[in-house]
């Protein structure tokens, strides 16, 4: 009978977990289209097929044709639609180009601020289908809007469509809108469609320069049917650097906003494996809910006062959907948590169900598996990089069998957690082993409260603990009874706490892997009276049988195949000021394609100038030597170079000679420039602007640039040591080269400049 109430509990387990992972999203078995007004996935995909077939970035053709595909289809709905053509820079990013941004506005009956719908259209270059990012935010707001515009019903508020030009390259779309676009000040709360991967649920994530609580209360007012959100998400996000175009938004003209954005799949990020075929279709409902939930709700609701003075912690709880309390009863519940413990303590020491040495030596258990399982999963994976090197080569962090991993690694550590545990088997008292995980919880709470705000539905749990504490201590239920009975009363713990597990190293990487083993031992340590057993340890075998299995699937799975490309990378770089030229690439480890170049002789590390910066700032892991081929650069022109008073004031004009893609300009000093203008747009509203050695500004050119001119002030006195790159992506097109192309299974590295030419050379100023 103690086996089978375990078998109940873990069944219990299991089923919560599989509970939280299908609330997150809907299926596409409960979707249904009757009525013109339905969103029909069927013509989102075919919206989608028809914009991924090729990379789009800034400046190709494709670029072109999907923005003419994306403007057709606005005007087919009867909306009138612009292209605002922009230069735009962010200093943040050091990036700059012409964006050109596709915007559309349905009139209101109202005069209150408007409501904007924005995605970006442009793929992450180089070679990114784009088919996720942010193809499927398009396609969400294309359908979408058809459906919404079928109802024939005037909404309260203006609708702005802003389908963003040159997100990827710093929100460059999003910074020409609210710079210089007239609506940008009408513009009272923004809904933003992203993606991080191509699969998964899609999260609510919130951006505001206040409080939270009016932002959140309108959200679940809209009435989303899978509300898939909490508060840590947030703060966690706030801390990366992996902003969106909402965030210019709420930077630069503190407009409030929400990105709803999915993770999963996190590998085909920026990747050509980025496409209509790999994207989630229930990942795409996801987001459809979210769209016409939102727009149906905001278009009618008053948007000129979205702020407010408290913040809240939120996060999706059994039932509820979202549950939601202000931060501010955070400390208070921790107090009574306390208090309540204190009192429990009490009795349990007065009733004789705790003992004062049972309940210290209950610490030891707990506190061995944290650090045995936090730093035994942190070292494996250190392990399974050395073993595996060709792992360094996905720059996302998440292999193609991370999920198998994620697996393994939960199996392992709930092994671990057995076998410590296996030890105090033989105690009379289990009560005294729930005393120390409930002090680690409260002691986390207290950090939280100071440290992470959106983490305080940690103080949820607790009271689930707290209860199974009482009933523990003064109900005598049979062994059986209660194993089962505190399972359904760590439902809320195990359905809070099992997407995070997975999150993290989704979203992380599986470097972060250890946090969820953290995790895992602290939902244990609650649960211990569910798992405690004094014979049979049945739990214990099959928990390292399953992580063995999965490891083994996992490593069976390593390597790469059509479905899972694997990513490489080569470069030429040619010095024309000292008439040499290298190749280099940034893989770790070589295969076919790299070691046509990297055979022989070739040096480990980068090239001085010819690093181009990237977002993981990746720097060539080989290079070698190899003919110059004097391949034509961009002309310098100095239009003006004067001093006046102490000033020296400098204009020049760079312009191509071949089709390239962007312009890189690195100084080898620190500089304070000022009055810097890019194509006569001033940086930094005109201010002094201070740069580091480095780069300083990428130029990525646009469809309707020719040439690119910086015009700025620096002291008299200031030594100029500039250096311009100026970078193609046609290697394996150019004449100059006989490459051998990628086989089926490989593609581009993404992340890095790849596939290029650069020429470098120094500024003669």
């Amino acid at each position: 009978m103690k086996r089978f109430s375990t078998i109940i509990s873990v069944l219990i387990v299991l089923g919560v977990i599989y509970w939280s992972f299908s609330d997150a999203k809907p299926s596409l078995e409960s979707h249904t289209t009757h009525i013109e007004t339905d969103f029909s996935i069927d013509n989102a995909l075919q919206h989608l097929k028809n914009i991924s077939k090729k990379a789009h970035f800034v400046g190709t053709k494709a670029h072109k044709e999907v923005q003419d595909y994306i403007k057709n289809e606005l005007t087919k709905l009867g909306l009138a639609t612009e292209i605002q053509t922009q230069t735009a820079i962010n200093t943040k990013w050091f990036a700059a180009t012409t964006t050109e941004n596709i915007i559309a506005r349905i009139k209101g009956s109202g005069n209150g601020k408007a409501l904007m719908l924005l995605t970006h259209y442009d793929s992450s270059p180089h070679s990114s289908l784009g088919a996720s990012d942010a193809g499927s935010g398009v396609v969400t707001i294309l359908e979408g809007i058809r459906a919404f515009l079928a109802k024939n019903e005037t909404p309260k508020n203006d609708i702005i469509i802003l389908i963003s030009d040159a997100e990827e390259l710093g929100l460059l779309g999003a910074q020409a809108f609210v710079d210089e676009h007239k609506w940008a000040k009408n513009v009272g709360l923004v809904l933003n469609f992203e993606a991080r991967g191509s699969g998964g649920p899609s999260y609510m994530l919130m951006e505001t320069n206040g409080k939270n609580s009016k932002l959140l209360s309108e959200f679940m007012a809209a009435k989303p049917n899978y509300p898939a959100a909490n508060s840590l998400m947030y703060s966690i996000y706030k801390k990366l650097p992996n902003d969106t175009d909402l965030t210019v938004f709420r930077e630069d003209a503190n407009i409030n906003g929400f990105n709803f954005a999915f993770i999963g799949d996190h590998f085909d990020y920026h990747t050509a494996q980025d496409s209509y075929e790999r994207l989630d279709r229930e990942t795409l409902l996801h987001q459809a809910d979210y769209f016409t939930t939102t727009l149906n709700y905001f278009s009618n609701s008053n948007l000129s006062n979205l702020n407010s003075n408290e913040d809240f912690v939120y996060v999706n709880f059994p039932f509820v959907k979202l549950l939601s309390y202000p931060f501010s009863w955070v400390m208070p519940m921790l107090v009574i948590a306390f208090i309540v413990f204190m009192v429990l303590l009490f009795f349990g020491f007065s009733l004789n169900k705790i003992t004062i040495k049972g309940a210290l030596k209950g610490f030891v258990p707990f506190l061995v598996s944290l650090i045995l399982c936090g730093g035994i999963s942190f070292g494996l994976w250190k392990l399974l990089l050395v073993i595996h090197p060709h792992y360094a080569d996905i720059l996302h962090g998440f292999t193609y069998n991370g999920y198998t991993y994620i697996l393994a690694f939960v199996f392992l550590n709930l092994w671990l957690l057995f076998t410590i545990y296996k030890r105090t088997s033989k105690e009379e008292k289990p009560t005294n082993l729930l005393i120390a995980p409930i002090v680690i919880w409260l002691l986390i709470n207290v950090l939280i409260s100071n440290l992470l705000k959106g983490a305080g539905f940690f103080i949820i749990p607790i009271f689930s603990s707290l209860l199974i504490l009482a009933i523990a201590i003064f109900l005598n239920l049979e062994e059986k009874s209660k194993r089962i009975l505190f399972t359904i009363l760590s439902i809320p713990t195990i359905y809070i706490f099992a997407p995070l597990v997975k999150m993290f190293p989704v979203g992380l990487g599986l470097k972060i892997l250890f946090v969820s083993a953290i995790f895992i031992v602290l939902i244990f340590g609650l649960m211990v009276l569910t798992f405690h057993q004094k014979k049979s340890f049945w739990t214990q075998k099959w928990s390292g049988i399953l992580a063995i299995l999965f490891f083994g699937i996992a490593t069976y799975n390593n390597g790469f195949s059509i479905d899972n490309k694997k990513p490489n990378s080569l470069v030429y770089i040619q010095n024309s000021d000292a008439k040499t030229a290298y190749f280099g690439t940034y893989n770790n480890t070589l295969d076919s394609y790299t070691e046509q170049i990297f055979k022989d002789n070739f040096v480990k590390g980068g090239i001085e100038n010819a690093e181009t910066k990237s977002k993981y700032n990746t720097r060539f892991k080989f290079h070698k030597k190899t003919a110059f081929k004097n391949i034509s650069s961009a002309e310098i022109s100095i239009e003006i170079d004067t001093i006046i008073g102490g000033k020296r004031f400098l204009e020049l004009a760079v312009i191509p000679n071949r089709k390239i893609n962007k312009i890189e300009f690195l100084t080898k000093n620190a500089l304070k420039i000022q009055q810097f203008k890019v194509n006569d747009v001033l940086v930094n509203n005109g201010k002094s602007y201070e740069v580091k050695n480095g780069t300083f500004l990428i130029y990525h050119l646009g469809n309707e640039d020719q040439n690119v001119v910086l015009s700025f002030t620096v002291d008299a006195t200031e030594k100029l040591d500039l250096v311009i790159n100026e970078i193609s992506n046609d290697l394996l097109s150019n004449e100059n080269f006989n490459l051998k192309p990628r086989t089926k299974e490989m593609m581009p590295m993404p992340f890095v400049t790849n596939d290029a030419i650069i020429i470098t050379k120094k500024l003669e100023l």
